[in-house]
């Protein structure tokens, strides 16, 4: 009898596989940095999170993504993909006799752009498709068939060498021509207000510790203050400002776990004038202050990267 935890059997190659990649609770590294594979083995709820763009495929245990009402499951029958960083809840099922196991993919965003200019070409897309920054799709079997080879090619340094590439780029068009991805391609096509919204992201990314206002990100991606925020929550999930300060405090959550430096000097390095403001923003959103929060990472994260 399968446990309900676990959809796949305990044979399954594809577990057995990442059981191997896995040995440490936490986040474990593979030869190929765009590859990560996550074992945990504690039930969390309500975790604060933002992932790159790229998608991941968990294949014992389960999780439950929470942005804007909507739940976005990914469990061994179902995979999230991120089309655009996106600060969300997470909550997850795991134990020391069924950990969960999760391979995190990154997206190479100027390969996805090249698959998705190829692939409008020659597919039909319907106009109406609105970009969304994830999406939950069924597991399907081209996709389990090149994880299990591409986890095969991360125990043999040769094989990867060799067909290492190719398999990220299939990984990569089977994702984007998965059972949802054509609201993946809308937003990695950026074209539109999609893609002034994408656009500003990246401004965003490179200057999330200076005084942005909305005004000024309108203005930089040639919109209207009403118009930019509301493509800006519609693809996010989140207004301008939130966004803004999540990615704050999931930065300097990163730097306070690698200890590189005081809690004021990393608040001030993020953008915060006031110590005192960023600590309380920080235990709002993290619901511990930042010294708890370094030690339930390294509990449950392993040692940051």
């Amino acid at each position: 009898m399968l446990d309900p935890m676990n959809p796949q059997p305990a044979s399954s190659p594809l577990l057995a596989l990442a059981g191997r990649l896995a040995p440490r609770h936490g986040y474990n590294a593979t030869p190929l940095p765009c590859i990560r594979i996550l074992r945990s083995e504690t039930i969390l709820e309500d975790v604060p999170v933002l992932y790159r763009p790229g998608a991941v495929f968990v294949l014992q245990g389960s999780k439950q993504g929470f942005l804007n009402g909507e739940v976005y499951r990914y469990d061994a029958d179902h995979y999230l993909a991120v089309s655009v960083p996106v600060p969300f809840r997470m909550a997850s099922q795991a134990s020391p006799e069924h950990p969960l196991l999760a391979i995190y993919f990154d997206f190479d965003l100027h390969l996805a752009a090249e698959i998705v200019t190829v692939l409008e070409g020659q597919v039909d897309h319907d106009e109406r498709e609105k970009a969304r920054s994830l999406v939950s799709s069924r597991m399907v079997p081209s996709i389990a068939d090149v994880l299990q080879r591409l986890l095969h090619a991360l125990h043999h340094p040769q094989e990867l060498a060799i067909l290492g590439p190719g398999l990220l780029r299939e990984l990569h068009y089977r994702v984007l021509i998965g059972p949802q991805g054509g609201s993946l391609m809308v937003a990695l096509r950026r074209n539109g207000t999609t893609g002034r919204i994408v656009q500003s992201l990246s401004l965003i990314r490179e200057r999330y510790n200076e005084g942005l206002s909305v005004p000024e990100l309108a203005a930089t991606v040639g919109m209207s203050v009403p118009s930019y925020h509301a493509g800006f929550k519609s693809l996010t999930g989140n207004t301008p400002i939130q966004y803004i300060k999540a990615l704050r405090l999931h930065e300097a959550r990163l730097m306070i776990a690698r200890r590189k430096g005081s809690i004021a000097a990393i608040a001030a390095e993020v953008g915060y004038a006031s110590p005192a403001q960023f600590s309380r923003d920080f235990r709002r959103h993290f619901r511990r202050s930042p010294s708890e929060e370094t030690q339930w990472m390294r509990e449950h994260l392993g040692e940051p990267v």
